[in-house]
């Protein structure tokens, strides 16, 4: 365990860091998810917009260091093939 004060709150934001990331990256996940429904059901329509938002989360997430900003890349390239094979 840390003994000196700034090591403790070190400990303290790693804590609050690895809680927020967790929910980026789930959130993240979730968007996924969500995209994968839409264009399994032929959803053109929805999947365009949740296709946006997806991008403005996968962005945002790459912007602040929580994913490589290539995976973000990846990520959006692979999804926005996707939606455009269901129009």
């Amino acid at each position: 365990m840390a003994h000196t004060q700034s090591a403790l709150k070190h400990v303290r934001q790693t804590k609050k860091h690895t809680a927020r990331n967790r929910a980026v990256k789930e959130r993240i996940k979730d968007a996924v998810k969500n995209l994968g429904k839409l264009t399994a059901a032929k959803n053109a329509a929805e999947a365009k917009t949740a296709l946006q938002k997806f991008y403005k989360l996968a962005d945002k997430a790459a912007k602040n260091h929580i994913i490589h900003r290539n995976r973000a890349n990846r990520l959006k390239s692979a999804w926005m093939k996707r939606v455009l094979t269901i129009q």
